[in-house]
């Protein structure tokens, strides 16, 4: 069961400081879920404070990489505005897409961290490959059918666990 709990839990990606949370741990590398992590379901646009986090974890000298299981243009034309690599159609928790994503930015997996929204694809598939895993709550409730199936198993596994408070 281990392998489906997150490594650390936060409401959304701008609660996570980039030096207390990241960059004091050692590392170096994020690999960021798109859908519901950085980019809204419904609306398909990235919040101004993701934006900001974003930017500002790569001025701190954070390598980052998208993963998405997804294929259609708004998460690789997300990933041309925020000027990040994608790995798409990642098929995510299945680890090649992670080892896919390392390589595009040199990573050591000792020094990477995932961050994503759901613990059957983002949390599983960081802990089969053996990198630590921060989950995220969605950014929206709108979200796929099967996805909304998985999240009910979520939260069963998540019990009551709540998310850390702020700390950017």
């Amino acid at each position: 069961m281990a392998f489906f709990y997150p490594d650390r839990y936060f409401t959304r990606l701008s609660d996570i400081s980039i030096k207390k949370d990241i960059l004091n741990l050692k590392y170096k590398y994020l690999l960021l879920d798109v859908d519901n992590t950085i980019l809204t379901r419904d609306k398909s646009i990235v919040p101004t404070d993701i934006k900001s986090w974003i930017y500002a974890a790569q001025q701190s000298g954070l390598e980052i990489c998208l993963i998405s299981n997804d294929w259609h243009s708004n998460v690789v034309d997300t990933a041309k505005d925020l000027n990040l690599p994608i790995v798409v159609k990642s098929l995510k928790p299945l680890p090649h897409a992670f080892v896919r994503a390392m390589k595009k930015i040199g990573a050591e997996k000792k020094h990477t961290l995932m961050i994503g929204d759901q613990l059957l694809t983002d949390v599983l598939g960081a802990h089969l490959v053996g990198l630590k895993c921060y989950l995220l709550n969605p950014l929206v409730k709108a979200d796929l059918i099967h996805t909304l199936v998985l999240r009910r198993l979520e939260s069963v596994i998540l019990r009551n666990r709540q998310p850390e408070r702020s700390s950017a």
